[in-house]
């Protein structure tokens, strides 16, 4: 049962693209600030039959630095991504953080970087490259170019985080309704410093956002953490590769893009990339601690 509500975090994010999508003309900053507001309260009002709970927020400096940089500045990046390029282009680029989780642990202490992870990354690459340059159309589109380098940035922090955040494991779940609250705290005084505000127009855009604090900025990471230490971690390391195959096929369900053979081929390029890349913790015998098999995110 825990591995499946771990998997439900899988499900939740293959739908931020296309609320963040949809959600209007809000900054980024200003979006980071309301989604995360909303996903703390989900931790708060469970409190409320659990006396105590809140103690958990009682944790080291450098837990809550970690917790704080990964959460904020993976969203504030993504956000930033989808204003600045295509929702499907920005999606996928940023879904390269599976890949950059594999090929990281292969680099720590004690790993090895093996043919596979290198051959992962280049299909990895080929299928960021593929989205980048059209497919060979019209070539580097430079309007797109800063959501493109930022949506590369976001894949890179989350990776990160992830790898740096094995060493937490002890850290409760209660601890992220945290890093959610100091996480919207931040983004409401960066917005009022460096954005103008502008709010949702229409039930359709207010209904994005809150479908953001409530799902993949809200419950997806209580559901994620609980899965990941209480359920099959290996089972849900492996199964976040589906990620960039989700959002896409989100996309273009809800009308967003279309399936263009480009998409397609990008899609499949950077979802196998991320497979091959992770093909000693998927297929060899389960024996030991495997590379990423204690990653959580």
């Amino acid at each position: 049962m825990a591995t499946f509500i771990g998997f439900l975090a899988i499900i939740m994010w293959a739908m931020l693209a296309l609320f963040t999508d949809i959600s209007g003309k809000v900054p980024p900053f200003q979006l980071t600030a309301m989604t995360f507001a909303i996903g703390a309260c989900l931790g708060v009002v469970s409190w409320l039959w659990r006396p105590g709970a809140a103690r958990h927020l009682r944790q080291p400096a450098k837990v809550w630095l970690l917790g704080v940089a990964g959460l904020f500045g993976y969203h504030f990046l993504y956000f930033t991504a989808l204003r600045n390029a295509p929702a499907v282009d920005a999606s996928l680029i940023a879904y390269l953080w599976p890949l950059f989780i594999v090929v990281g642990s292969a680099l720590m202490p004690g790993e090895k970087l093996r043919w596979f992870h290198v051959l992962g990354t280049v299909l990895g690459l080929a299928g960021t490259v593929l989205i980048i340059t059209k497919g060979g159309g019209p070539g580097f589109d430079p309007r797109f170019a800063f959501g493109y380098a930022m949506a590369g940035l976001c894949a890179l922090t989350w990776a990160a985080y992830s790898l740096l955040s094995r060493r937490f494991s002890e850290v409760p779940t209660d601890a992220v309704t945290g890093f959610c609250i100091a996480t919207s705290i931040f983004s409401l005084i960066s917005h009022l410093l460096l954005e103008q505000t502008v709010w949702p127009e229409g039930s359709v855009q207010w209904l994005a956002v809150l479908g953001l604090g409530l799902f993949p900025v809200g419950a997806a990471f209580y559901v994620w953490d609980y899965g990941v230490k209480r359920g099959n971690i290996q089972v849900l390391g492996a199964a976040s590769y589906a990620a960039p195959l989700l959002s896409t096929l989100v996309l273009i369900i809800a009308g967003v893009t279309e399936p263009t053979e480009r998409v397609t081929l990008a899609c499949l390029l950077i979802t196998l990339g991320a497979v091959i890349a992770a093909k000693d913790m998927l297929f060899r015998r389960r024996q030991g601690s495997q590379p990423g098999s204690a990653i959580s995110n």
